[in-house]
């Protein structure tokens, strides 16, 4: 019985070929062309219509994906109800969800707003091999073939099938017949800088466009009698459109796969037919003409009709070809049902496998579905730590192997990142700050980082900072941090500046803390500080201090946004205690202890296009002496929106506002990419120097009206607020204003 079965196997790769025997074999070749692919499943919609086989398949770019989902066993009207119903804009963005990243990975996606991928290590500055990394894509992938193992050979498929991708070293074209499917339609859509190369094979590849865009001799070498090639490749445009570096860059794209296919269609002899749907006019990465461009294929197909039905077979013929086609992806697909028996982590990055395993959180045993997968990669991507990460299936006679397959970032390990901020009230000066890091990681066993920070502009700073994971899982950890900064304070009256004095700290942390969970941290630690506060006008005075002490910092953390968030919570809670030093003769009680509490909040809901946040914040030092240089401070947007940034100082501080956004770009505009909310709020509170002067009914109201965005390079908003007290302030903001 074990010999029947398999023998059956072993012939089921020519069994295809039985109902091909007294006719011509027929190899469908299907271009590269971005979003205009989906012209290929109006082509395949009428080659089914009218009872036209396909024995082979070759495709390039997103002719690889098409012509792969139909040799897994797809139909036409499978293929168009996941690829219409797939938003294909996300594989143009690696860009880790903010409510996915650890509690400290946020704060720093915060401060450091501006997305380079830049490191520096062995003497160069190093840079990613492509604008993308291509995680998002191979989602989307993966999403669309299910959980399809690696085959041995792509003749095992429904349909023999390959995929063409260029080798980046030499600029040859790759044939993929064996192995990932996912990988091989990631590889033949890789446009060389956009996105970067897939590795298959210890070979670079990227789009196969730029070697064989129409892969006619490919299907024949497969053994194809005839040909059914559509060419989807976009024409040259014209120098009024050739204006910028990118437009230039397209036009060699073009170029290039253009004359790719030129010779392929050389090969085309009499017998064969060349598909050339009217898609010049749509674009390769606008993903909303896609039901257009199928209607397109549509059109062409039946424009070649007469020739197509000279390859029309018997209707029971066709039907035994459609039943063989099913029987033979039924082979792969009931191994979906089967569980996993093992997984193997192909770490080829330096970090702990034991907090991959936790992380991906996958059980031997289970029947994982492509949501559970997908989750789990989610995951371990979201650790930061990774280029890459895919998951593949081998099949054995006992269940499934699920190997994980993590990459290092190839411009690591050492990195830099940045941050920049600005907001001006068109009034008094502007507040411009640029923030630098870089970063040394994998320092020790455990994920050691070395951090070093720069602030530059309106405030300074300047800082050292080492963070040590004590345990493999990351759970437990130290964290030791050196700081110099100079901040200027600025008091006001009737919103305009009448004393502005300059803070220097030099300050010392070391602290013990647990990540409780992905979004949560706490952590107790001491901290020394010695510093100054001193004017520079006509009285000019300075005064010296130092502290020490201890203190307690808690945070939960899962917001998807922090200045235009539409769901989770932020809460922070830190609490200080400490012995201050004042040197000078004019502040009570020199020596005292303090004890100072800051506590805030932050939260969304969204409903449909309508967003709903609350803020709410609480600060109080407790201390014998009239004065501390521990204050807290209230002005800016959506911070007591009618003042000028933290024009309101004091050691008590109480605040709370409602939040209203109206989603104005996705519901009227149809932006897709980037929200443009139209907001109002509603705002209160105030600040005290003295616990003996705090009256509620001192509280201020304000509220604003805003225009505001979330981009990739952090948020920005432009907007008007006012106070029942008569300020009243214009305001424009760029960057990390939390």
């Amino acid at each position: 019985m074990v010999l029947r079965l398999l023998l059956l196997i072993g012939l089921l790769p020519y069994s295809f070929l039985l109902f091909a025997q007294d006719r011509p074999t027929i190899g469908l070749v299907l271009s590269g062309g971005g979003a205009k692919g989906a012209a290929h499943i109006g082509v395949l919609k009428v080659l089914e219509a009218n009872r036209i086989p396909v024995d082979y398949i070759a495709g390039t770019s997103i002719g690889a994906y098409v012509g792969g989902m139909y040799a897994l066993g797809y139909s036409a009207v499978e293929i168009e109800s996941i690829m219409m119903n797939t938003d294909w804009t996300k594989g143009y963005s690696d860009s880790i969800p903010r409510e996915e990243l650890s509690y400290r990975n946020k704060g720093l996606r915060d401060l450091y707003n501006i997305p380079i991928n830049m490191g520096y290590s062995d003497d160069e500055a190093k840079f990613p091999a492509g604008i993308l990394r291509g995680q998002s894509m191979s989602q989307l992938l993966r999403q669309s073939t299910n959980l399809v193992q690696e085959f041995t050979s792509f003749d095992d498929l429904s349909i023999p099938y390959r995929a063409v991708a260029t080798n980046l070293e030499t600029s040859d074209a790759v044939i993929l017949s064996s192995g990932s499917i996912v990988q091989a339609m990631q590889a033949s859509a890789s446009v060389p800088g956009a996105l970067a190369p897939t590795v298959i094979d210890g070979k670079l590849l990227i789009d196969g466009g730029i070697a064989n865009n129409l892969p006619v001799s490919v299907a024949q070498a497969m053994g194809a009698d005839i040909i059914i090639a559509v060419d989807i490749g976009s024409p040259l445009v014209g120098k009024k459109e050739l204006n910028n570096t990118i437009d230039v860059l397209s036009q060699l794209s073009t170029m290039l796969t253009n004359a790719s296919a030129a010779r392929q269609k050389q090969l085309l002899t009499e017998k064969d037919i060349l598909i050339r749907p009217q898609i010049d006019d749509l674009g390769t990465a606008d993903f909303s003409i896609m039901p257009t461009a199928l209607l397109l294929g549509q059109e062409a197909a039946r424009g070649e009709l007469q020739d197509l039905l000279d390859l029309q077979v018997p209707e029971n013929e066709y039907l035994a070809y459609v039943d063989n086609k099913k029987q033979r992806s039924t082979l792969w697909r009931k191994e979906l049902r089967k569980p996993v028996i093992r997984i193997v982590v192909d770490n080829n990055a330096q970090v702990n496998e034991s907090l991959i395993r936790d992380t991906f959180d996958i059980k031997i045993g289970e029947d994982i579905t492509t949501e559970q997968l997908d989750k789990g990669i989610e995951r371990v991507y979201a650790l930061d730590l990774f280029e890459r990460v895919d998951a593949e299936f081998s099949d054995t006679d006992e269940g499934r192997v699920l190997t994980l397959i993590t990459r290092d970032k190839s411009w690591g390990p050492n990195y830099f990142q940045l941050g920049f901020s600005w907001e001006d009230d068109f009034n008094n000066d502007s507040i411009i700050e640029v923030n630098l890091a870089y970063t040394l990681t994998n320092l020790t066993t455990n994920g050691g980082e070395w951090r070093n920070e720069l602030m530059l502009g309106y405030n300074k700073m300047f800082a050292s900072e080492f963070y040590q994971p004590l345990d493999p899982k990351e759970r437990y950890f130290s964290r030791a941090r050196l700081e110099f900064s100079s901040t200027n304070i600025q008091y006001y009256q009737d919103n305009t500046v009448y004393l502005e004095l300059v803070q220097k700290i030099y300050s010392a942390e070391m602290g013990l803390g647990v990540n409780y969970a992905n979004g949560g941290s706490v952590e107790l630690g001491g901290l020394g500080e010695i510093g100054s506060v001193s004017n520079d006008t006509v009285d000019p005075f300075e005064l010296d201090y130092s502290s020490y002490g201890a203190y307690l910092k808690f945070g939960f953390d899962d917001l998807d946004s922090i200045n235009f968030p539409t769901s989770g919570n932020r809460f922070t809670l830190d609490m200080y205690l400490r012995k201050e030093d004042y040197q000078q003769s004019f502040v009570e009680n020199n020596e005292d202890y303090s004890f100072q509490i800051e506590a805030n909040w932050r939260g969304a809901i969204r409903i449909k296009n309508h967003v709903l946040m609350g803020k709410a914040s609480f600060a109080t030092v407790d201390t014998d002496t009239f004065f501390t240089v521990n204050t807290s401070s209230l002005g800016g947007f959506l911070n007591l929106s009618g003042y000028h940034q933290n024009a309101l100082v004091g050691s008590h501080k109480v605040f709370s506002a409602l939040v209203y956004q109206y989603d104005l770009g996705r519901d009227v505009l149809g932006l897709t990419q980037f929200p443009l909310y139209l907001g109002t709020s509603l705002e209160s509170g105030n600040v005290w120097q003295q616990r003996d002067a705090i009256d509620f009914g001192d509280l201020i109201y304000s509220g604003s009206l805003f225009l505001g965005t979330d981009t990739g390079i952090g948020p920005t908003a432009l907007g008007f607020g006012f106070t029942n007290t008569g300020e009243q302030s214009a305001f424009l903001f760029m960057g990390n204003t939390w």
